[in-house]
């Protein structure tokens, strides 16, 4: 990050608090603090890398007092499990707690390294999941930059409209102004990624008055408390008002996943041409209502790896395409009682090859004889000519008729087309 250097003062900036222990004795001080983010450490090509603990310092930022401008300290990720990286100019909450070295009593510079500071989250001073950030000096932005500030500071809601505030957030971090913060509704637990993708995990919201009026797109039907967990990631389409709430729009948004339970969820589908069914044809998405899962986006992969992908219904399994259903594998088994290729109504049976085959042979080979005793007859007159012409027709004949009585056994019993 530009213009931070090894910090020269590692000390925190701690403001210790003595709680009032009873009959007026002194507890043990707890200490906590806030301050401005200047760098983060996240990978070994940060000049602080190695000092910091190599690998192990991932995530240590670099901050400066907020009364105290230029004067850098270091504070460590207060959790291994979840990361949540701030930007340059937000503001942490900090706690001084134990470090590696609480087994000992070692000085660094003099100082205690007994404990750490470590950093919680960023104070949500816009109270939006993109950025929290506040410069340490906010009069030197441009003067149409200034006016967001100022007007915070009156009391007005920040309004950032030209796509930028101009802070420098970080060498990858860009600010669009275009990413809202999701609606909450009562009892809802939401997690907000910066970018627009999102958890919600809520449930049907209706007005408690008469007439009942949903509150979102998917408590059209259902009870109030039916619970539904969305999964998205980005927000599609949105106006650069960014610091007005939106809900989950499963039409609009780029990718989402729906556990639903009682809702209805209005997916405008690609295609919903169920006319192969002659009976219980599915609902259409936008109108069933009940446990469900949706998976909605540009393009869907499933892939396995070691083994099957199994599908499987309590009724049927439907593959609804606007251009075609392609399958490419070296094998291909229907293992079914009816196969109906063309239509639903297809009734013209297929014919069995290996049965039709062996037919054709026979008549070939009868006709064939006949043909011969023919030809050589009109060749070469003979006295028994005409008797041995008699004798291959009947034969023939024999043959067409035993041939004929096996026609329906060239028909399939189970698979049929138009």
């Amino acid at each position: 990050m530009a213009g931070v250097k090894a910090p020269n003062n590692i000390t925190p900036f701690v403001n210790a608090v003595a709680n009032q222990a009873p009959n007026g004795a002194t507890a043990s001080p707890t200490s906590y603090a806030s301050g401005r983010v200047k760098d983060v450490i996240l990978d070994d090509t940060h000049p602080l890398f190695e000092e910091f603990g190599g690998w192990n310092g991932i995530g240590t930022i670099l901050y400066e007092d907020i009364t105290i401008p230029g004067n850098t300290a270091a504070a460590k990720p207060y959790f291994g499990n979840i990361k949540y990286i701030p930007v340059l100019e937000e503001i942490v909450w900090l706690v001084a707690l134990p470090s590696t070295e609480i087994g000992g009593n070692a000085l660094r510079n003099g100082i205690s390294t007994l404990t750490n500071q470590y950093y919680i989250c960023p104070v949500s001073l816009w109270n939006h999941p993109h950025h929290n950030a506040y410069p340490t000096f906010p009069d030197r932005l441009p003067e149409s930059q200034q006016k967001d500030y100022q007007q915070t500071q009156a009391g007005s809601v920040r309004r950032v409209t030209d796509q930028s505030t101009e802070i420098e957030l970080g060498s990858t971090f860009l600010e669009r102004a275009g990413v809202h913060p999701l609606q909450p509704y009562q009892g809802d637990l939401i997690y907000e990624g910066r970018w627009g993708n999102s958890i919600r995990i809520g449930s049907t919201v209706t007005t408690k008055t008469l007439p009942k009026v949903s509150l979102n797109n998917w408590s059209t039907v259902g009870l109030t408390g039916d619970p539904i967990t969305i999964i998205r990631n980005g927000q599609g389409t949105q106006s650069d008002e960014g610091w007005i709430p939106v809900t989950e729009d499963i039409n609009n948004d780029e990718a989402s996943i729906y556990l639903a339970s009682t809702q209805k969820i209005p997916l405008k589908a690609s295609s919903t041409n169920y006319f192969s069914y002659k009976n219980n044809a599915p609902q259409a998405p936008n109108q069933y209502a009940g446990k469900q899962v949706i998976i909605n986006s540009g393009r869907l992969v499933f892939n396995t790896t070691d083994d099957h992908l199994l599908l499987s219904s309590n009724k049927s399994i439907n593959l609804n395409a606007v251009e075609g259903v392609n399958i490419d594998t070296p094998i291909v088994i229907f293992q079914s009682g009816n196969v109906y290729i063309g239509s639903k109504s297809a009734s013209e049976p297929l014919l069995l090859g290996n049965q039709t085959v062996n037919l054709l042979n026979q008549l070939i080979s009868n006709l064939s004889g006949f043909a011969a005793v023919c030809s050589t007859s009109i060749v070469k007159v003979e006295p028994d000519a005409l008797s041995r012409m008699n004798i291959a027709a009947t034969q023939l004949v024999s043959s067409l008729n035993a041939l004929q009585a096996n026609l329906n056994n060239l028909k399939s019993k189970y698979n049929y087309t138009v």
